[in-house]
């Protein structure tokens, strides 16, 4: 082997070596430049605020839409999940009926009817432990309870307290710093009673409700919040 086909070989050694550091290189995102950034902080507090719109409601008894505000806290338990608590309040009003009368004399106005909403679940970070672009998609789900209502001399109806189901998505602005927006829609999912006097025929041949429907059924509702949070401890 001469001199010339010696150094032919060690060059292509050398870029045979070099080629893999040269590729990575090109490959994906300087750190400074890439749109992913680390979500620091383990903690979150949200105050947040919205819209609550309830769902069906045959007899129109059981608590209404109103204005919805309530505290969410997020704890990072490991990849991507974190456990969250949030607390609910819905100003919220009902109507009250006395089913023992007709039809034109048996409504018994609107009252209000503040509504409490307590739950616990699993939120996770569709992202990672990291912000896209400064914005971070997430979904949720948990249990709680509901409570409230308003009870009405003249109405049997209790709203009592139901099991609640809860599920939701969200997407967070993470602009870096201790503070974030979130924006939030969620559901609400529990059970409604209505008393046996409600399927009573009164005077007229009239009932509260018809014979066909249901007694005890889910009740779907829906919540649409912002909040502003503040992050804490890394």
């Amino acid at each position: 082997m001469n001199s010339t086909e010696s150094f032919v070989i060690a060059a292509l050694a050398c870029a045979a070596l070099a080629a893999p550091a040269s590729a990575r290189a090109q490959v994906g995102y300087q750190p400074e430049r890439s749109p992913f950034r680390d979500l620091e902080y383990k903690h979150e507090l949200t105050l947040f605020g919205g819209m609550y719109q309830a769902g069906e409601d045959p007899a129109g008894v059981a608590p209404q839409s109103g204005p919805m505000a309530g505290l969410r806290y997020e704890l990072r338990v490991g990849g991507p999940a974190q456990l969250m608590f949030r607390l609910a309040y819905v100003d919220s009003e009902r109507r009250a009926v006395d089913p023992s009368q007709p039809a034109d004399s048996r409504d018994l106005g609107v009252h209000s009817a503040p509504l409490y909403m307590l739950d616990a679940g699993i939120s996770v970070n569709l992202t990672g432990q990291k912000s896209w672009r400064r914005l971070v998609p997430t979904v949720n789900a948990g249990i709680g309870v509901a409570s409230g209502g308003k009870d009405v001399e003249g109405d049997p109806y209790r709203f009592g307290t139901p099991f609640a189901i809860t599920y939701g998505a969200g997407l967070r602005y993470v602009p870096g710093g201790r503070f974030a927006m979130r924006l939030g829609l969620d559901a609400y999912l529990y059970r409604l009673e209505y008393p046996p006097s409600y399927y009573a025929t009164t005077s007229d041949g009239t009932s509260v409700v018809g014979p066909r429907q249901s007694t005890n059924f889910w009740k779907n509702n829906v919540a649409l919040t912002i909040g502003a949070s503040y992050l804490f401890f890394r």
